[in-house]
């Protein structure tokens, strides 16, 4: 069923952005059921929730799997709806097809937020929760905390402790500190040590900050799903866009920078919105830990288009 205009105000917007893929993986289906099924767990405080499947395929009859929810679910088709002059690549083709879904998100239901996914992202239990958490209270006066964004999903390969972001070293460190300091002692206690030696604490420090690096960061992140309040909010780094949640007001920010800008090769939607953040003087936010899982394998950006290979992600 196609969206109609007009409809009243709803909290939350959750966009599926689609295009094919490889027919065999159904990735849109296994995003669209993981929605259904969240909003089911989620009960009464999500009933006024929308979810809106927006078709960007230049041939949008072809996508079986968006014509098939398109009579479940409301849904758009960019090429349907309007006349679409040729991108001159594909980085700038994905920019656009971006900021149509968003626009379409913000035309259609006018939402206090918009939760931007693409198609092979799938939510994890918790999503709502910490949607709710985020919104009323970490950022309880001012949407996403005057905030452009907050990514709802970060490659669990980017998030170790080994990497530019200062405030993960200082997480390494204070991690390493405090088992350290656990270790130190049963070693005093174990051992019958008369004092507290520095020595050996800063080894046994040492080794706790390389055991936790080996172990894997994003594992050690998985321990904050216990309770939403243990979910952690840091400043957002560059890549990328699988699930990202806007206020009404950012979304309307965002998609005037991005009708200032060309996307190409090297420079993708994900990395210029990354850049305006600084020439802007914005900020923006990742949520720990990841909120949906990638389930592609393939890009639909750089691969499989019109009888080409798919390339590996």
């Amino acid at each position: 069923m196609e969206a109609s205009a007009a409809d009243t105000s709803t909290p939350l917007v959750i966009t599926i952005i689609t295009t094919r893929r490889r027919p065999e993986y159904h990735y849109l289906l296994q995003v669209a059921l993981g929605f259904l099924n969240r909003l089911d767990d989620c009960g009464a405080d999500c009933s006024d929730f929308k979810l809106l499947v927006c078709n960007v395929d230049p041939q949008p009859n072809s996508h079986t799997d968006a014509c098939l929810l398109s009579q479940l679910l409301p849904s758009v088709a960019r090429h349907l709806s309007e006349e679409v002059a040729e991108a001159p690549n594909r980085f700038e083709q994905e920019k656009q097809d971006y900021t149509y879904c968003l626009s379409q998100s913000l035309e259609l239901y006018s939402p206090e937020y918009v939760l931007l996914v693409e198609d092979d992202a799938v939510p994890l239990h918790g999503i709502f929760s910490a949607f709710f958490q985020l919104v009323q209270v970490r950022f309880p006066e001012e949407p996403l905390g005057g905030g452009l964004y907050t990514k709802f999903y970060h490659p669990e390969r980017l998030q170790g402790y080994v990497n530019p972001e200062p405030m993960r070293i200082l997480e390494w460190i204070g991690l390493g500190g405090t088992v350290g300091l656990v270790l130190t002692w049963l070693y005093t206690v174990i051992f019958q040590r008369p004092r507290f030696s520095w020595w050996v604490f800063v080894a046994l420090t040492l080794y706790a900050m390389l055991m936790a690096e080996l172990a894997g960061r994003h594992y050690l992140l998985e321990v904050r799903r216990m309770s939403p309040t243990l979910y952690n909010v840091v400043p957002a780094t560059e890549c990328c866009t699988p699930a990202m949640l806007f206020s009404q007001a950012s979304a309307r920010r965002t998609l005037q920078y991005f009708k200032e800008l060309q996307c190409e090769p090297g420079y993708a939607k994900d990395i210029a919105l990354y850049k305006e953040l600084g020439k802007r003087k914005e900020r923006a936010w990742a949520l720990e830990p990841n909120m949906v899982k990638h389930v592609g394998m393939f890009s639909s950006l750089r691969g499989w288009y019109e009888g080409e290979e798919p390339k590996l992600l």
